[in-house]
């Protein structure tokens, strides 16, 4: 069965299909998920159900995502990390992006969940090792499920827009993809840049006063 047969198929049972065509995305990728869902938004028929798919989407990818999250935590991180270096290579999970992906989670657990959700193959991956770590799962699905929508919005309402205009979803999608990452990236640079000017100065950079003063007594 090749892709657009699936893809019939999943649509052929309407909105609980394309939640389902969802949750499938975030195990077996038939497509790039950008191209996917402007694939989607290519089928809808009025703004009402452009807010009802984008709704649909989201609550399958915020599903798929608590598998993810499931499997690390029932598994745990010895068994994890050895799946990951045996079959991590066919599913675009290398053992190097594994290591980075629970490495980020050193920083604000929430904010690091949330913008996973808008980054390419990480969006995918990143509640495994929310799993493994064990998560506060109220927080994660939160975070998860408000980074999905401003993934998944964009690209269905994009590809609403296009129907009928004989522009190609693909190359147009790809493009929105590059644009929000650099825009995420200037973000997060522009944030820590913020916070370091706001961060104490080290010691050795604190200027001393002379040792030499003359100090008045009495005063």
């Amino acid at each position: 069965m090749d892709t657009s047969s699936t893809i019939a198929m999943f649509l052929h049972f309407g909105l609980v299909g394309i939640g389902c065509l969802a949750v499938a995305e975030k195990f077996i990728p038939l497509l790039p998920s950008y191209v996917l869902l402007m694939l989607l938004g290519l089928t809808v028929s009025d703004g009402t159900m452009l807010a009802m798919t984008i709704l649909a989407t989201s609550a399958g990818s915020v599903v798929g995502a608590i598998g993810w999250y499931g499997l690390g935590r029932v598994l745990g991180s010895r068994r994890i990390e050895g799946l990951v270096a045996r079959y991590g290579k066919f599913v675009l999970l290398r053992p190097s992006l594994y290591r980075q992906l629970t490495d980020a989670y050193r920083g604000n657990h929430f904010w690091v969940t949330l913008i996973g959700q808008t980054l390419p193959t990480v969006r995918i991956y990143l509640a495994l090792p929310a799993g493994v770590l064990r998560l506060e799962p109220r927080a994660f699905v939160m975070a998860t499920a408000i980074g999905t929508v401003i993934w998944n919005m964009p690209f269905l309402t994009l590809g609403y827009a296009l129907r009928g205009s004989g522009h190609d979803p693909v190359s147009l999608g790809f493009w929105v993809v590059v644009i929000l990452v650099a825009v995420e990236v200037a973000l997060f640079l522009g944030f820590r840049f913020y916070k370091r000017s706001l961060a104490p100065r080290p010691l050795g950079e604190q200027r001393v006063l002379p040792s030499r003063l003359p100090v008045e007594e009495g005063v």
